[in-house]
């Protein structure tokens, strides 16, 4: 889980990154549009591109973590099994092996 947290990090903060970059794009989309016309607006459509590209890659990168977790195998405790006792018991006598069996 441990090994999660920075990448989890690393999405978290592209995804913030993202976010401010869309928050900015309609000002700055603005100014370029009075001085360059077109070339702004062709701009702005490679920006929206790319922010779309970086949230899918978020996105499949975040599902794939999901997928990784789910994949995790719980290791279940050993059940206790009770042990079967033998009846008979030898027992050595001298040079003579003696059964008990009850």
């Amino acid at each position: 889980m441990s090994a999660l947290r920075p990448s989890m990090v690393f999405t978290s903060a592209m995804l913030a990154t993202a976010v401010l970059a869309g928050a900015c794009l309609p000002v700055s989309a603005q100014a370029l549009n009075s001085l360059t016309g077109n070339n702004a607006l062709i701009r702005q459509n490679d920006l929206q591109i790319l922010q779309n590209r970086v949230q899918r890659q978020q996105y499949q990168q975040q599902q794939q973590q999901y997928r990784a977790q789910d994949r995790q195998i719980v290791q279940q405790p050993q059940p206790v099994v009770p042990q079967f006792k033998p009846g008979c018991t030898t027992q050595i006598i001298g040079s003579t092996a003696v059964s008990n069996c009850r």
